[in-house]
């Protein structure tokens, strides 16, 4: 699997993280179908490795864990079927631990110093935290002096305001509780949320 070719043909990565999540098979069937099939589980969900095992079975589904802060929470997460993997910090025993399976990391980073050094410590494309409190320009600053760095925009970002982070060079963006909601999951709406995932990335330019 090809993450990079994967994040530029989609735009979008889902997050999913909530309280409880029944249905994790008809959940990811639910993404899928809605045309936003790379998803990550994140670890701070209950049970979240048996989750991603159970949804692993969804065809056309790219599949990922994610808030990963370990080496032991990515050799879990790998073992159960995740084909990638992404940090909200920088976690440099996670990605030497990706580096050794031979799966995409994404780390996650904020200054252009943890930037340089996501890159350093091997990752794939680096996750921008707090997107929205540091706005669509600031990506347009870092590929000044990073300008084949892959960057994917996450926090706070929703339909009104994604596609601006792509115009302002984000390779990708995160779907998060605006599209599932802990609720929304706990409760298997799929219905409301194949909704938003539609309704997300038609605001993007990339829906169907």
């Amino acid at each position: 699997m090809d993450l990079l070719a994967e994040l530029t043909a989609r735009r979008a990565l889902c997050i999913i993280r909530a309280p409880e999540i029944p249905d994790p098979v008809g959940l990811a069937r639910t993404l899928v179908d809605a045309g936003m099939p790379i998803v990550e589980f994140a670890l701070t969900t209950p049970d979240a490795p048996r989750l991603i095992e159970r949804a692993s079975q969804v065809d056309g589904l790219i599949l990922g864990a994610g808030t990963v802060m370990s080496d032991r929470d990515a050799r879990d997460a790998i073992n159960a079927g995740a084909t990638f993997l992404l940090t909200p910090g920088l976690r440099p025993s996670v990605a030497a631990e990706a580096v050794r399976a031979r799966i995409p990391v994404v780390l996650g980073a904020m200054t252009p110093t943890e930037v340089a050094t996501a890159v350093d410590l091997g990752a794939t494309a680096v996750k921008v935290f707090p997107a929205a409190r540091l706005g669509p320009a600031y990506f347009a600053d870092l590929h000044g002096p990073f300008p084949d760095v892959p960057l994917v925009a996450t926090g706070g970002l929703n339909a009104k305001n994604a596609a601006e982070y792509l115009a302002g060079g984000a390779l990708a963006v995160t779907a998060g509780s605006g599209v599932v909601g802990p609720e929304l999951a706990a409760e298997s709406m799929f219905e409301e949320i194949g909704r938003r995932a539609r309704e997300f990335l038609a605001a993007m330019g990339t829906g169907t």
